[in-house]
């Protein structure tokens, strides 16, 4: 199952929501979804290629130090730090802070294409 990440307003998700519960309700036979809604400005955040590359790094990744992260890209900890915060805040990673060996970042999309669009 892909992940779609889309823009859209409070009224946009509950419409979404609105659609699925009508499709079930008719007996329609849905394929699961994921999709995560965020505001315009956290996708273009997204889409900065310095996050698309992070993205694309920890694909496939279970689990990886914030060190090895850090080293790997050839990026300051800050500001990968700052780039796992938005991909934290719509839970596409989790970041574990393990005693005596730091912090963790764990994705949580695996192989899974992640598939970004936005309808203005």
């Amino acid at each position: 199952m892909d992940i779609n990440v889309k823009t859209g307003t409070i009224k946009d998700f509950f419409n979404s929501a609105r659609e699925t519960a009508r499709q079930i309700d008719q007996g329609v036979k849905l394929t699961p979804k994921h999709t995560i809604w965020v505001d315009i400005d956290d996708m273009i955040s997204l889409l900065k290629p310095n996050r698309t590359k992070l993205i694309t790094y920890l694909r496939g990744k279970k689990k990886i130090l914030l060190n090895q992260l850090s080293t790997d890209l050839e990026r300051s900890s800050r500001s990968i730090k700052q780039d796992l915060k938005i991909l934290s805040k719509y839970n596409l990673i989790q970041i574990l802070d393990e005693k005596q060996i730091g912090k963790i970042v764990q994705p949580t999309f695996g192989t899974r294409k992640i598939e970004i669009r936005s309808t203005i």
